[in-house]
């Protein structure tokens, strides 16, 4: 029973916490807007719409001769989709490889909120993959691989466990499991059931739940049989890859090239 308690505790507070949050915070999102748009240079910043509401996309095509197919990248928690670290640099150096990149803003809260405010905002990212998706099989894209960071991976991860991965061909997770102090993950991933391959690239200073959910991630994953999923841990590097940025675009860039799509 006692280990039962903290997944209990988690779920009470996955229902409380719909009365306490009015969902995304539009307000907080458009002044990211504004603060980061006209200092984009890589890529083509637009609109595209979920549900009624436009958020902000970053579009870089890939001039490589061979063009592999797209990713969509998913930022961290209360960032953006030109953010410094993790993002900017994959979304800038996956065109050289031949992919195009898809960069969106998520849905974010105020400053202060934790992982349990999130957890109810989760369902609020559905639309904006989705509008992603949409977009790039437009341009005529077949192949699509989803790469998200943290609490991005969260949102990943729920949309995949409630919607499947029938919409896209390669998953690649950046810190995943990312909670707050006695805060456990309200539910598991849904790694086991994956068909597509998936990569979960970690660092070897990562958040405790990250590190202390590796194995079971890694077992989940061998569950799932593609084998041409992988586990990876980027030495000397935190949660936020400061500093790593080149290591951590290596490691999925060469995961990537290898793939048999």
């Amino acid at each position: 029973m006692k280990h039962l308690l903290p997944r209990l505790f988690a779920l009470c507070c996955l229902f409380i916490a719909p009365l306490a949050t009015a969902g995304s915070d539009l307000e907080r999102e458009q002044r990211i807007y504004e603060q980061i748009v006209d200092a984009i240079f890589d890529g083509e910043p637009m609109l595209l719409d979920a549900n009624g509401h436009e958020f902000l996309a970053i579009h870089m095509e890939s001039e490589a001769e061979e063009r592999r197919g797209a990713a969509i990248i998913l930022h961290g928690r209360g960032l953006h989709p030109n953010w410094e670290t993790v993002v900017h640099p994959l979304r800038t150096t996956l065109p050289e490889d031949g992919w195009d990149t898809l960069s969106l803003q998520m849905p974010v809260m105020e400053k202060e909120a934790k992982y349990f405010d999130y957890v109810p905002l989760f369902p609020e990212a559905y639309p904006r993959i989705e509008a992603a998706i949409a977009y790039l099989r437009e341009q005529g894209i077949e192949k699509i691989v989803l790469i998200a960071h943290s609490c991005g991976a969260h949102m990943a991860m729920h949309w995949i466990d409630t919607h499947g991965d029938g919409d896209i061909d390669a998953y690649v997770g950046i810190g995943m499991g990312a909670t707050d102090y006695k805060q456990p993950m309200v539910q598991p991933f849904p790694l086991d059931k994956m068909a597509v391959p998936v990569l979960d690239v970690f660092a070897s200073k990562d958040f405790p739940a990250v590190l202390r959910m590796a194995p079971e991630r890694r077992a989940m994953i061998e569950k799932a049989g593609n084998p041409q999923s992988a586990q990876q841990m980027v030495d000397g590097a935190e949660h936020y890859f400061n500093g790593y940025n080149d290591e951590l675009s290596t490691v999925i860039r060469e995961w990537l090239d290898g793939l048999d799509l």
